[in-house]
C-alpha cells in the first residue's frame, strides 16, 4: 500500500500490472519526480522504524535497492545513518533524486539493475529493499506456484544481495507478501543467511524479513525452501488479482 501525501495525485498506472516490471513505465512515471512528493510503497519510514533501527549501526554502509522516489534514503541519513547508496534501473528517477537531494552530497544515487549490481563483493553491511521484488513479480498469475522465470528473477536479485553483503551483513526486505508465499524464496542455503520475520503497520500488516549473512536456516525453513518449484496447492483456489484502477493492488498481491 502506498502512502503518498494527501495532496499528491495518483500517478498514471500501466495498462497491465505486469507493466510494473518494465523500466519504460518507470521512466515515464518519474518525469518531473524531482519536484513531486515522495511516493512510499508499504509504509513510510516511521511505520517500520522500530524494527529497522535496531539492525543498523551508524557506521554501516547501506544499499537501498529500487529506491524510486521514496524518502527512505534521506530518512536514514537524518536518522544517523549517513553512508547510503541508492540504486534504481530508471535513470530518470536517479537523476531526479540527485537533484532533489543535491544538498546532501553524502547520499549517492546510481542507475543500476538489481539483478546485476555493479559493486564489488562484500561492499555493504546492510541491503534494504521495499517493494522492489513485488514489482518484479507482478506478472505472476498464481501466488502459490511462481513460474520458473519468476523464481529465476528473485534468485538473481538475492544472489547479488548475498554477494555484496559482508560476512555478518543484514538484508532487510519489506513487502506485502506473507511468509507462506515469500519465505521460500529467502530460505535457500546458497545465500548463506538466517531468516526472521515480523510484521508492521496498523490495519493491514506488511511483512519485514531480516536475513543475517553467516547465519543458518532452521529445519522448517529448509523444508519450506525446498518447495520453491513445487509448493503445495491451497485447499481452495486462490482469488486471482485482476488489473486494478488503484495501486493498492500491491497490498493484496501475495508472491
Amino acid at each position: 500500500m502506498a502512502s503518498p501525501r494527501a495532496s499528491t495525485p495518483l500517478p498514471e498506472l500501466p495498462e497491465k500490472n505486469s507493466g510494473y516490471r518494465e523500466v519504460q513505465y518507470w521512466d515515464q512515471r518519474y518525469q518531473g519526480a524531482a519536484d513531486s512528493a515522495p511516493y512510499e510503497w508499504f509504509g513510510d519510514f516511521s511505520s517500520f522504524r522500530d524494527l529497522l533501527e535496531p539492525e543498523l549501526r551508524p557506521e554501516d554502509r547501506i544499499l537501498v535497492l529500487g529506491c524510486g522516489n521514496s524518502a527512505l534514503s534521506y530518512e536514514l541519513f537524518l536518522g544517523g545513518f549517513p553512508d547510503v547508496t541508492s540504486v534504481d534501473y530508471s535513470s530518470v528517477v536517479v537523476d531526479a533524486m540527485r537533484a532533489r537531494y543535491a544538498h546532501v552530497p553524502k547520499l549517492r544515487w546510481e542507475t543500476m539493475d538489481v539483478r546485476a549490481l555493479g559493486f564489488p563483493s562484500e561492499s555493504f553491511n546492510v541491503v534494504l529493499e521495499k517493494g522492489t521484488l513485488d514489482a518484479l513479480l507482478t506478472g505472476e498469475q498464481d501466488p502459490w506456484i511462481v513460474s520458473s522465470e519468476g523464481v529465476h528473477t528473485v534468485d538473481q536479485v538475492l544472489s547479488e544481495v548475498s554477494r555484496v553483503l559482508v560476512p555478518g551483513g543484514r538484508f532487510i526486505s519489506m513487502t506485502s507478501a506473507a511468509p507462506h508465499f515469500r519465505a521460500r524464496h529467502y530460505a535457500q542455503t546458497r545465500y548463506g543467511w538466517s531468516l526472521r520475520h515480523a510484521t508492521y503497520g496498523s490495519g493491514f500488516h506488511f511483512h519485514f524479513y531480516l536475513m543475517h549473512k553467516g547465519g543458518e536456516l532452521s529445519v522448517a525453513q529448509l523444508a519450506l525452501g525446498a518447495q520453491i518449484l513445487s509448493p503445495p496447492r491451497p485447499p481452495t483456489p486462490p482469488c486471482f488479482l485482476s488489473d486494478s484502477d488503484h495501486e493498492e493492488f500491491l497490498s493484496a498481491i501475495q508472491l
